[in-house]
């Protein structure tokens, strides 16, 4: 009989179960306590010939496993192996977008915020599980800094799917003495397959849903210097009676290219400060000339509408804006990567 940690080990991670079997045989009494007298919920295998721990233990503690089987001949054999968990140099804490419950749309990219540098980034990644239903599709990881990393499909989600999240990073190491701090589960909801396409030179934006074309918008986007970046953008957030400040991105609002705006409906595309927006002052511009600072402007009516159809996660597509390329960076914009770049995981070194 076999009983995984081993009699006096140390530095045990928290997070990886403790696991005994009996090869040839079966199980009889198995069990871990704590040293404060706690006994560790497991489980023993259908075939009783393995148990496991379904739940985590502490940092810095002492458990004893102890354990009874009976061979193929019907003898009984005893196990018992004392250990001691790790006692982290530092816990990381783990945030994330989107978060449990949420609807999102057909490009959202799931984004995970550690508050501290990740040295071993594989076991990072092998702690999240990202899982699509009905049907799996293919995902990958990438890196945007030591602390954040994004996952996202090698297309767009399927409308009307489940994704699952079972972040669980508590107990496991993540490097240079760095373990997680608690697991993060989620379960959202994808919805319709929104998808938009705003054209600089058309001036009009087409929005398909579920592959139809549901309605085409005329619009105004960013006017010389002030060109749109163009490239395919995630809906970040949604947003009424929004105050457009250029202070948000450098520009002081009290300078002459400056300003504060409140508007009734916003969308937001970018860190950046790109968002879709109503914007009643440049109606009479709207498909037929850029006036905006970068924004897409739209009337109250329509950019009420589309927001109303929407989720966070919906796929906005700048063309033909002459403006620079979208970065990546810049907000959930991963559909920027390439995929064969995208699954080469980013900043992992």
């Amino acid at each position: 009989m076999a009983v995984s940690p081993a009699n006096t080990a140390a530095d045990v991670a928290p997070g990886e179960p403790v696991t005994i079997s009996a090869a040839g045989g079966k199980i009889t009494q198995a069990g871990v306590t704590g040293e404060d007298g706690r006994v560790v919920a497991g489980a023993l295998s259908a075939d009783g010939a393995t148990w496991a721990t379904t739940e985590g233990l502490g940092y810095g503690k002492t458990y004893t496993a102890t354990a009874t089987a009976l061979d193929a001949a019907g003898k009984s054999t005893t196990a018992t192996s004392t250990f001691t968990t790790v006692t982290p140099r530092r816990q990381t804490a783990l945030s994330m977008n989107p978060l449990d419950g949420q609807v999102v749309g057909v490009g959202q990219v799931f984004a995970f915020y550690f508050d501290t540098a990740i040295a071993d980034k594989a076991a990072a990644e092998k702690a999240i599980k990202v899982v699509t239903t009905p049907n799996a599709v293919e995902g990958a990881f990438h890196w945007f800094s030591d602390k954040e990393v994004h996952w996202r499909p090698k297309e767009y989600l399927p409308a009307h799917s489940t994704v699952t999240i079972s972040a669980a990073i508590y107990g496991k190491p993540l490097g240079n003495g760095v373990y997680g701090r608690a697991d993060r589960n989620a379960t959202i909801t994808v919805g319709d397959s929104v998808v938009a396409v705003a054209d600089g030179a058309t001036h009009q934006m087409t929005v398909t849903v579920n592959g139809v074309l549901a309605r085409t918008i005329p619009i105004s986007m960013g006017k010389k210097a002030h060109e749109t970046p163009a490239g395919t953008y995630t809906v970040m957030s949604e947003h009424r009676d929004y105050t457009m400040d250029s202070s948000t991105y450098g520009v002081p609002a009290d300078s002459a290219a400056g300003y504060r705006t409140k508007v009734e409906v916003a969308s937001r595309m970018s860190n950046s400060g790109i968002f879709y927006h109503s914007a009643p002052w440049s109606v009479r511009d709207q498909g037929a000339r850029n006036v905006s600072h970068g924004c897409i402007n739209m009337t109250t009516e329509a950019a009420n509408w589309l927001q109303s159809i929407s989720n966070k996660g919906d796929v906005i597509v700048v063309q033909n804006s002459g403006g620079p390329v979208l970065e990546a960076w810049d907000g959930l914009s991963d559909w920027q990567i390439p995929w064969e770049t995208y699954k080469q995981g980013g900043k992992r070194g």
